[in-house]
């Protein structure tokens, strides 16, 4: 397989995922796609101060107030002050959040199946597999080679 081949394939699969969650969310109407994304880190990390949150979005603090202010004012999060330190809030999901995210996730992973769907059982089984080793390795490190993988191996220095 070429880098060429994969890159294209990547990018494909990119836009596949990245073009069902835009229609999921516009069916949803509820919240957009940057407030959707608060809330799924939200979900991940339980609780989480203007920093955690915006770390796990990746943008700005400033930003980040700006979008808390606006899930609070649709009832989607609760912010109060931190129990660790009154220079803090925490901010958590709401059950209006929950539930949100909730019908956010059905249809996405409905329009996944409906994908999936498509493939042959084996095929489906190793995508679904695949999928799993990939979100399983944390980025920036590389999974092991196991027996059967076409990748090359590199003998230790010694």
């Amino acid at each position: 397989m070429t880098a060429g081949y994969e890159d294209d394939v990547l990018l494909s699969a990119t836009r596949v995922v990245v073009g069902i969650s835009v229609r999921a969310a516009d069916q949803l109407g509820e919240a957009s796609l940057v407030q959707l994304r608060a809330l799924t880190v939200l979900s991940e990390l339980a609780a989480a101060n203007l920093v955690q949150l915006a770390d796990g979005m990746g943008v700005t603090v400033s930003t980040t107030s700006r979008l808390v202010d606006r899930l609070v004012a649709a009832g989607l999060a609760d912010r109060r002050p931190s129990e660790v330190t009154r220079r803090e809030i925490t901010i958590t999901l709401t059950p209006a959040g929950r539930g949100v995210l909730q019908r956010y996730d059905d249809l996405r992973v409905r329009a996944l199946r409906a994908r999936l769907g498509q493939l042959g059982p084996r095929r489906r089984t190793a995508v679904v597999d695949a999928l799993a080793d990939l979100t399983a390795t944390p980025p920036g490190v590389p999974e092991p080679a196991t027996a059967g993988d076409d990748r090359t191996s590199v003998p230790a220095a010694g």
